[in-house]
């Protein structure tokens, strides 16, 4: 009995050995060289072009090197490959080897390149492949979404056994596009067991000069192709974006979006010149990040539960997004705890910017790269040193028009209203600017204007209305016409540039004017007579002497 056993082990190394040697050859047969370039064409849709035949390794795994791979048109027309590897490494089916036949189940491409090609605003494979199993399993499953679109028969689905693609020092190159548009140094993964089961790519690479990782996930990967809901998540990192979205999606003609999405930069206007969108920030704005449930078209979209950072300041609101005219446009509602209405007004127009002077050119390049339309909210703002609580605000930038207004806030303890709108239609820019005032702190107002002289104590009333045009703000101003009027209630007209005693000139008389209107006219009047001539002063534009109105 136990010489029957080791002649029926000794048999079994022998078929083993056996085995093991005929498999190189019986793989570096022109019969299976065809057969794997036959079967990645058949898989692709690509006429499939090996450069020499395979070398094949049977430890640890079966597989088949092969070397200069090309997936060409099947149109003869003289374009450089689709797809090229210098090498493919080709996981193989030992059984299937030896019966002449090639079964995939995983490849490893060293350094790829794939050509796309734009048309319009969507890039794709120069050629769309025919004919190969993958784009039949896509079409037939847009047949079984077309018969149910709401609840496609997910059984129906192909379930043709894909596997594992990875690709080493891989690039994409954009025919006719920019060279930039390409990525280099491509490293990943993509897992697919089966058609009808989930899918995972995990990629690395450089894309215009940043290091970005790309994840992506779906449980119905091939509906998902064919144009079909599908859940779906996916996120972008680099050093200048953090991007992901997770919920439903779908990717055909009607692209639509459903669920969870966050964006978030350490700078704006780094990322926006590195995205190389044709919208500039208006100044150097610092981090920003935005966060909510984003739903509708890659035409539409309506971020709802909106938490965003942009500058500094924190809001939550509605926001949408459209690109369907010319002009992309943003319009919703935000509200603030805080606001700095100056540094976040910035991010979108640079009229908002404190950089330059008053004679530099008012710039209107932004009223060509977006449509603006913010309603705006904060229970505690500034703008510039005025120090604001209860603001209700709204920002508009459409077609020659760029306006801010502030309907209602609470300022220097009275309310304001105030409003700036300028027509950038022109050489020359009309500006107008409106503020209405009512009862504050009429000492606080002067000093916030910059006033040093005629500093008056009480309550006040403001109206301002001017128009002006020209190329810089200092023209504007310059040759701005309008109105100004002021009422001062019971209070005191101080000037702080004469000394308290001891001075050439008379003391200002600051005792209370506690007499009727006119008679507190006539009381101010007086108290500024008693000036001398130095304190007065004549200009174009409205003075404080001429804002005194009984």
């Amino acid at each position: 009995m136990l010489k029957r056993g080791v002649i029926a082990l000794a048999a079994v190394l022998a078929l083993a050995v056996l085995f093991i040697a005929a498999l190189p050859w019986v793989a570096s047969t022109q019969i299976v060289r065809d057969r794997i370039a036959h079967e990645l064409s058949l898989w692709s849709g690509y006429r499939v072009v090996l450069g020499e035949a395979p070398v094949l390794d049977v430890w640890p795994t079966f597989r088949a090197t092969l070397h200069d791979v090309a997936f060409l048109e099947w149109a003869d027309n003289g374009n450089p490959p689709v797809l090229k590897a210098d090498r493919l490494e080709v996981g193989l089916s030992a059984l299937s080897a030896l019966r002449g036949n090639v079964v995939l189940s995983a490849v490893a491409m060293y350094r790829p390149v794939l050509r796309l090609t734009i048309e319009g605003s969507v890039i794709d494979l120069p050629a769309s492949p025919g004919g190969g199993r993958m784009t039949r399993a896509v079409t037939a499953a847009r047949r079984i979404v077309a018969s149910n679109p709401a609840n496609p028969d997910r059984s129906a689905l192909p379930d043709d056994a894909f596997g594992t693609v990875e690709f080493f020092d891989g690039r994409i190159a954009v025919v006719d596009g920019d060279d930039d548009d390409g990525i280099s140094s491509l490293n990943g993964k993509i897992v697919w067991p089966s058609l009808n089961r989930t899918a995972r790519l995990n990629a690395t690479g450089i894309w215009r000069g940043e290091n970005i990782s790309v994840e992506g996930s779906s449980a119905q990967p091939l509906l998902l192709l064919a144009g079909g809901n599908a859940p779906a998540t996916a996120s972008l990192k680099s050093a200048l974006l953090e991007a992901s979205f997770e919920g439903t999606a779908n990717l055909s003609t009607n692209t639509y979006f459903d669920g969870k999405a966050s964006l978030s930069s350490p700078s704006l206007r780094r990322m926006l010149e590195w995205s190389k969108t044709d919208i500039a920030p208006g100044a150097a704005i610092g981090a920003m990040s935005i966060a909510g449930t984003v739903q509708g078209t890659a035409q539409r979209l309506r971020l709802d539960s909106v938490a965003l950072n942009l500058g500094g300041n924190s809001g939550r609101g509605v926001l949408e997004v459209s690109f369907a005219d010319p002009l992309p446009a943003i319009s919703g509602t935000l509200a603030f705890d805080t606001l700095d209405v100056r540094s976040f007004l910035a991010a979108f127009t640079p009229i908002a910017s404190t950089s330059g002077n008053i004679y530099d050119q008012i710039d209107t390049g932004f009223a060509e790269q977006l449509s603006l339309d913010l309603r705006l909210s904060a229970g505690n703002a500034t703008l510039g040193s005025v120090a604001m609580t209860e603001l209700a605000a709204a920002a508009q930038v459409k077609g020659t028009l760029a306006a801010f207004d502030i309907s209602d806030a609470t300022v220097f303890g009275g309310k304001l209203q105030a409003g700036v709108r300028v027509d950038l239609q022109g050489e020359n820019k009309a500006v107008e600017m409106r503020m209405m005032a009512d009862n504050v702190d009429a000492q606080a107002l002067a000093k916030a204007t910059g006033a040093t002289q005629l500093m008056p104590q009480g309550r006040a009333n403001l109206s301002l209305m001017l128009k002006g045009t020209g190329r810089d703000w200092n023209t504007v101003m310059g040759n701005a016409e309008g109105t100004v009027s002021a009422t001062l209630g019971e209070g005191a007209l101080q000037d702080s540039t004469w000394p308290s005693s001891g001075s050439a000139h008379p003391q200002a008389d600051s005792s209370p004017c506690r007499k009727s209107s006119a008679a507190r006219c006539r009381c101010a009047a007086r108290n500024s007579r008693r000036r001398s001539m130095a304190a007065s002063h004549r200009s174009r534009r409205p003075n404080s002497a001429q804002m005194g109105k009984c």
